[in-house]
């Protein structure tokens, strides 16, 4: 039986779009109020299909929820 990590840190997704421009402006936000996060793409490259997607530590969620409700407002 695995054990877990009590330390281990949980990440999720908390914006996807079909834009890369569009993320990294999220991301330079949440940097802003020192919340940490990651790009992943999972666009296929030569049809762009799938989303490029923003992923968040769970424990900023809350706090990063309010800032895309601010972002997704000034779109």
């Amino acid at each position: 039986m695995a054990q877990t990590n009590q330390n281990q840190e949980r990440w999720e997704c908390l914006y996807g779009t079909k834009f890369l421009y569009k993320a990294e402006i999220l991301k330079s936000l949440l940097e802003e109020e020192e919340i940490q996060s990651v790009i992943i793409n999972k666009q296929d490259s030569a049809y762009l299909f799938g989303d490029i997607e923003l992923y968040i530590k769970m424990d900023d969620m809350l706090r990063a929820q309010h800032i895309l409700q601010i972002f997704l407002g000034d779109e």
